[in-house]
């Protein structure tokens, strides 16, 4: 596994950057096949917030969907320390939930995300300021659930494989799911 340590607004230094990579490799470890990871250090420059002055966040592909964490802290260590037990919280949470639904199902289909960031302007005035891309996979909506809610996401756009018909899954104002399908 790669761990790809870089700062915003900081400098990184090797020591910061060793402790990082140990960390999140270690924390990978309920998977074989982890993709790279990306760990981001910033820094605030405001010095009312001294308690988050520090913020690190960690994104890394594993088993076909992305996971993320992020946390705040005081030093730059202890950002990254409180992320990566997030880290480690939520690729534990995925693989309990996989591990689950193939005792289940015994079938996994699993969507695969990948990004493309774009700057383009329409004629009209309305400004596109990202474009995503991804290959949909047919997933039953508590698949659905299981991607928005790694990726901490309010709603996710998706191929239903009971109705083979593209749907959008979305929390409620009262916290629980909706699922808008086609008529």
């Amino acid at each position: 596994m790669n761990v790809r340590v870089y700062g915003r607004n900081l400098h990184i230094g090797d020591r910061l950057r060793d402790h990082a990579e140990k960390k999140v490799a270690h924390a990978a470890r309920f998977f074989d096949h982890v993709g790279d990871a990306e760990v981001e250090i910033s820094e605030d420059p405001n010095q009312r917030n001294a308690t988050a002055r520090f913020a690190a966040k960690i994104n890394a592909p594993a088993a076909g969907q992305v996971v993320r964490a992020a946390a705040e802290g005081e030093s730059a260590f202890a950002a990254v320390d409180k992320a990566v037990d997030r880290f480690g919280q939520n690729l534990s949470r995925l693989h309990d939930r996989l591990v689950q639904r193939s005792r289940r199902t015994g079938k996994k289909d699993l969507n695969v995300t990948s990004a493309r960031a774009e700057e383009e302007e329409d004629p009209d005035g309305i400004e596109l300021v990202r474009i995503k891309q991804f290959v949909m996979k047919p997933m039953t909506p508590e698949d659905a659930a299981l991607q928005m809610e790694q990726l901490g996401h309010s709603f996710f756009f998706f191929l239903n494989a009971e109705t083979r018909a593209q749907s959008v899954l979305y929390r409620r104002r009262d916290g629980r799911l909706g699922l808008i399908e086609p008529a």
